[in-house]
């Protein structure tokens, strides 16, 4: 476990995060540097979706304006919250979460946002396939973080509830009914 950690913050400092003095000074589980790699990729998502739904949210024209600006909101709210709650868990692990601009634009799995006014049905699809991306993020790690830590892989459940939600609300709006 010694090897573990050193390996973590090792790595931690080539990535400019700095530990203290007292890190690790609490006893308990720390996680290990594949399990802070993957809450890491879940959390510059989550902040990535949060940045791109502001974008959208001040640059969407259209017809239903209000509604999905009011939605934007709402995705906005719970992925800042969920990223504060999947770093806190890194520190509560003893990780160092990284929320820093390069490292999200460096890191993030979700595609760039275009620049300018977005149409409300083009705000749909491309809201929708970046909750789809960062939910694709979470699955990928779930099983390996439930492994060694089902407590975090519990946390990667609500989010990822919630963010297919968002996503089946979210497309709605440009889907007309089967059949017709």
């Amino acid at each position: 476990m010694a090897d573990t950690s050193k390996t973590t913050k090792t790595t931690a400092a080539k990535r400019g995060a700095k530990t203290t003095r007292r890190q690790n000074a609490e006893k308990g589980f720390t996680a290990s540097a594949s399990l802070a790699a993957n809450l890491q990729s879940v959390l510059v998502d989550l902040l990535e979706l949060a940045l791109q739904g502001k974008q959208a949210h001040w640059n969407v024209v259209g017809r239903n304006f209000r509604d999905t600006h009011r939605q934007l909101d709402e995705i906005i709210d719970d992925a800042r919250a969920f990223s504060d709650t999947v770093a806190e868990r890194m520190r509560a692990l003893h990780a160092v979460p990284d929320g820093r601009s390069d490292t999200i634009a460096q890191t993030t799995s979700l595609p760039e946002f275009p620049a300018g006014e977005v149409s409300t049905s083009d705000t749909v699809d491309l809201i929708t396939e970046r909750l789809e991306a960062a939910i694709a993020t979470m699955r990928d790690v779930h099983d390996a973080v439930d492994e060694e830590d089902p407590t975090s892989a519990d946390i990667l459940h609500a989010v990822i509830e919630r963010l297919e939600q968002f996503a089946w609300m979210v497309s709605a709006e440009n889907r007309t009914p089967a059949g017709r």
